[in-house]
């Protein structure tokens, strides 16, 4: 038994080591992934995750949180400091339990909740009917028009005037373009419902002003803090302060036990890194990048959706730029090397295993170095990759060129 546990515990660190040599050896252009400083994963491996802290700072269940209340209470004044809330609470341990918690602070089961089609650009925790949302409560979607493939307004207030939903829900996972908020906000006020703002793409965006804000639209808003804000994989809770109360007792003792107290420790760095204007310099070139890979994409004629992008995604119709998958698409890629994601688009015709669609991101390699002109060379590659059948000769030449535009990584 002993040898066997120790086989597993080297089996266990060749894992990690594996996998820390394939995310410096690849192209990762996963839109919801980032590369943290070495401060974040040293703090959520740190010894902290040893503490139980269940409650809130000076109201914990247990002894011995008297640093802990230090940490936790630092993480929500950074954060409230970032994006100027006036309420923060960083105990989620996702952004799909940070909406929950939405959902249970402000509903009763099989209440009306107006949200974006999962089809459209929504997420799972958006009233998507395997997801515990679409069980517990009554979500009635809004989509992008057919056309342009951005938000319609008017087809929102027009929803949000029949069915009168207590909650409408503003925020995407596979959206291109700037969210008008303000517009959000009146249709709210037209029919009484609160304005919950899930930006766990783009609160890297929102905090250095490349998006426009959250507040003082917002009565809720929920995000991760490993996406574009580049923090470790969590969620945090932001709201106006008369909703205080209802909110933390919906987290905990609602949905939650005892915060990730590590985690929250990561999450303090993040802000800490976040309020850095270095930060806002990082987010200007994200950006850059991603409008220089829309473009490049536009010229080699695919279909890219809304023609461009405001934000660090772009959405591409692969089944009519190449009458291939999104699946296909992102199995033959990720053999030579380049990470990314197939993706249903809107009014999508292929099961959500297979997709019409894939999904870019340019967070990962800016963090790693990358600027306009290497994303440029990578979007040649795939096309060159993506043009053809390749045999494994191919590929191997490919994983090549993968490797030279790699070394111009930080």
């Amino acid at each position: 038994m002993n040898k066997f546990l120790k086989e597993q515990t080297k089996k266990l660190e060749k894992l990690v080591d594996l996998e820390k040599k394939r995310q410096f050896s690849t192209i990762n252009l996963i839109a919801s992934e980032n590369f943290c400083s070495e401060e974040i994963c040293k703090l959520t491996g740190s010894c902290l995750t040893n503490k139980y802290a269940e409650g809130y700072p000076n109201k914990r269940y247990y002894g011995g949180c008297e640093y802990i209340d230090e940490i936790e209470t630092m993480a929500i004044e950074l954060a409230k400091k970032l994006f100027n809330a006036e309420y923060a609470n960083v105990q989620p341990h996702s952004g799909s339990q940070a909406n929950e918690v939405i959902y249970f602070a402000f509903l009763e089961k099989n209440d009306t909740i107006l949200a974006m089609d999962l089809n459209s650009g929504g997420h799972l925790s958006h009233g998507y009917k395997l997801n515990i949302s679409g069980k517990n409560y009554n979500f009635i979607h809004y989509h992008v028009n057919k056309e342009t493939y951005l938000l319609d307004y008017d087809e929102i207030l027009n929803l949000a005037l029949k069915h009168k939903p207590k909650i409408i829900l503003a925020g995407a996972s596979a959206y291109s373009r700037a969210i008008d908020f303000s517009k959000f906000r009146e249709i709210c006020d037209k029919v009484g419902a609160y304005l919950h703002i899930d930006m766990a793409h783009i609160s890297g965006l929102v905090c250095t002003n490349n998006h426009p804000h959250i507040f003082p639209y917002a009565d809720f808003v929920t995000t991760t803090t490993h996406k574009t804000l580049r923090g470790p994989r969590s969620g945090l809770i932001l709201a106006k302060e008369k909703y205080k109360k209802s909110i933390n007792r919906s987290l905990f003792p609602g949905i939650q036990g005892g915060p990730l107290e590590h985690v929250i420790a990561a999450k303090a760095q993040c802000f800490i890194e976040a309020l850095d204007p270095k930060f806002k310099n990082y987010i200007d070139q994200v950006i850059l990048n991603a409008k220089a890979v829309a473009k490049r994409f536009l010229e080699l004629n695919y279909y890219v959706l809304t023609n461009g992008t405001d934000n660090h995604i772009i959405n591409i119709d692969i089944l009519k730029s190449k009458n291939i998958t999104g699946l296909k698409a992102q199995t033959i890629l990720e053999k030579t090397g380049i990470i990314l994601n197939k993706n249903v688009i809107p009014f999508e015709s292929l099961s959500a295993n297979e997709t019409s669609g894939i999904r870019i991101g340019t967070p990962f390699m800016t963090t790693m170095g990358w600027k306009e002109k290497d994303f440029i060379k990578a979007v040649n590659l795939i096309d060159k990759i993506l043009s053809c059948e390749p045999n494994e000769e191919q590929i191997n030449n490919f994983k090549k060129e993968v490797k030279k535009l790699l070394s111009n990584k930080k």
